[in-house]
Formats: structure tokens, sequence, C-alpha cells
């Protein structure tokens, strides 16, 4: 009996005390995570190519859709700052193929952001990334360009905001906490990215990760893709003149037939005499691998993960979501989950959170 009045004993919970609460952020560490970037901005000209600080308020159209970009006092953010997106996305979107769950806010160690996207981890390193970090955070964007089924028609950050979470006694930052905007989310939560091969991060000029980016989100798994010289230049989001911008290709041309460097696929021009009619040629090294006969190389599933498959969708059909899962497997351009039976389980969670089970 518990007595009552100021001198009244507590009765102590039969639980122990939550001593480590469910995280509102999701911490990185996965270390071996494929490079990902989100397809709106590899096909839209979001970052700068700029070395200086570039600040510019720029707008692109293409057909229905627009993008405009404004910088901070800092400059626009630029190609090399989009590391930080890539190496979340890529935390994220493995994270997922492993079935767990995710959020907007992730945290990091600095040093293990530095060494994933093959930056200097020295002090100069830390102090670029920190430099990043406020650009992509000042960076402003208005669209109508949708994101994950979602028509966004407000401005946003391409990162709502960062937080150094611990630093070195010498200053440099240990962790980080960043805030992905909805934009990024949505396309991670909707599997809108493509992987990145891993030499994109050893590609020394912003022009020569430009190209690979359009390459990568136009040309894909097919043989070739042309473009325009001057519908290339507007892609790229490049400042330059044609007839500039022209010999930057060239050169970029010059050194891959020289190195065999560019990541994927072979790149040349056409000249057909200027004006603006030269063509732009990639053509696929064969090294990504295509889609054989809509059939998923992810291994047979254990036969008691249909169980858990019936209780995260009730009503459905496990063997049709399953059939359904390895389509988007193959098309979203995952790689293999490590755990299928967990990857599996939560795509059913997440199907029957975004649509009515079917009558009975």
């Amino acid at each position: 009996m518990v007595c009552e009045g100021p001198n009244q004993l507590k009765i102590r919970s039969p639980l122990l005390p939550e001593r480590h609460p469910v995280q509102d952020f999701f911490v990185c560490d996965i270390f071996d995570a494929a490079p990902k970037g989100d397809m709106a901005s590899m096909e839209h000209p979001v970052f700068s190519l700029s070395t200086r600080p570039d600040l510019r308020v720029r707008r692109y159209e293409h057909n229905d859709a627009w993008i405009e970009i404004k910088p901070s006092s800092d400059g626009l953010a630029t190609i090399h700052d989009r590391d930080i997106l890539i190496f979340c996305i890529s935390q994220l979107i493995a994270a997922i193929n492993e079935g767990r769950e995710v959020s907007q806010s992730v945290r990091f160690r600095a040093f293990d952001l530095l060494t994933a996207t093959n930056r200097m981890t020295n002090g100069r390193g830390y102090e670029l990334l920190r430099a990043a970090m406020e650009r992509l955070a000042g960076t402003r964007i208005t669209t109508n360009i949708t994101s994950g089924d979602k028509e966004i028609m407000r401005g946003f950050g391409l990162i709502e905001s960062f937080e150094i979470v611990r630093e070195h006694r010498d200053g440099r930052m240990q962790e980080i906490e960043v805030k992905l905007s909805d934009w990024v989310f949505n396309a991670i939560q909707s599997q809108e990215v493509l992987t990145l091969h891993r030499d994109y991060f050893r590609l020394r000029k912003a022009i020569e990760r430009r190209l690979y980016e359009i390459a990568r989100k136009h040309c894909g798994r097919k043989p070739e893709w042309r473009i325009s010289l001057e519908l290339l230049r507007k892609k790229c989001g490049s400042g330059s003149t044609l007839k500039e911008f022209k010999r930057l290709v060239s050169k970029v041309c010059k050194d891959d037939e020289t190195s065999d460097h560019f990541p994927d696929y072979r790149v040349r021009i056409e000249d057909r005499g200027g004006r603006g009619k030269d063509i732009v040629v990639f053509e696929s090294r064969g090294s990504i691998p295509s889609i054989a006969n809509g059939k998923s190389e992810v291994r047979e599933l254990d036969p008691d993960v249909y169980h858990q498959a019936r209780l995260a969708a009730p009503g459905w059909d496990v063997r049709e979501l399953e059939r359904q899962w390895r389509i988007w497997m193959e098309m979203s351009d995952g790689d293999q989950p490590r755990n299928p039976e967990a990857a599996f389980v939560g795509f059913c969670k997440k199907w029957n959170s975004r649509r009515k089970a079917p009558r009975s």
C-alpha cells in the first residue's frame, strides 16, 4: 500500500530506466557504402563550377521545369561541396537497403567523410569542410521540380542546418550533425538516386565532375548518349562563352583519350563547324551492368521472412510484394543489400504505409 501525504512512498517501476532513448538522428556507420547522388541535382545545374565565390543568381528552365538558385554572401555551393550530400545520401541508402530506419538528421565523423570522399585530412581539409557546409546551408533554391512525387514551391537550402557536435583540442571538427533538406530527403526515401563511380572523387576539375553526373543521369546503362554542346553548357550551368566551354570540354576529351581516366564513359566531341551545332558524345565503357531480362541478382529469401512480411503488410500478397521489391531494386539502381530479409520487410512496411491494402 502506498501512503498519501508529503512522505508518501514512490513506487519503483518494474522496468529499468531507459538509459539510451531513441535518437532523432541517424549515425553514419557504414564504411563501404557505394557513392550515391540524387537525380534531381544531377539533372539540373544546382552547383557552381567556379573555384572563386560565385555570387550569381541563376535560373535554369527546361521544358516545364525551372529552378532558381540564390547564393549567400559566401557564394553558391560548389560541385566539390556536393561531396557532403553524396556521403550522407550514400549512408542513408545503404541503411535503407539493410532495412534500418533513417532520419533527416545525419551524424558522422568528419574524418570518415574526408576519407570516403578522397579529401585531405590535414587542417586545411577540415577548414574546407567547414566552408562547404556554410555554403550548402546558405545556398537557397526555389523550384517546381518534383522530388519524391512532391512538387516543392518554396525556398529551401541544400541542407537545413549543421552543427559541430565535438571538436578536437586543436579546433578541428570531430563529429558533425547535418539536417538534410526536404528536397534531398524526399529523393532518398523515393530512391531517386544513382550509384556513382568511386573515381568520381578523384576527378580534379569541376567540369569533369559535372560532365560525369550528366552522363550518369542521361546515358546511364545505354551504349551511347548525344547532346548538343550548347545544351550541355546550359545543363552544366557554365558561365563561359560557348567558345570557351568548347575548349574546356575538348581538354577533358583529349585527357580522356590519353589516359582513359573518365569513369564509366568515354567522351568526345563531334565538330560540326561550330555555331551551336557541335555534338558531345558519351559512350558507355560497359562498367555499369545492364538489367538482364528483369531478373534480380538478389539471392533467394529465407522462408521465415514471409511471415514477417505478412505482419508488416497485412492484406497484401507477399509474393507479389517480393516481385515488386526485386523490380524496384533493379530499376532504382540499388546495390545488393547486406541483409535482403531485413530490406524486404522494410520495403513491405513502406509499401503498406503508402497504399491501402486490397479488400479480401
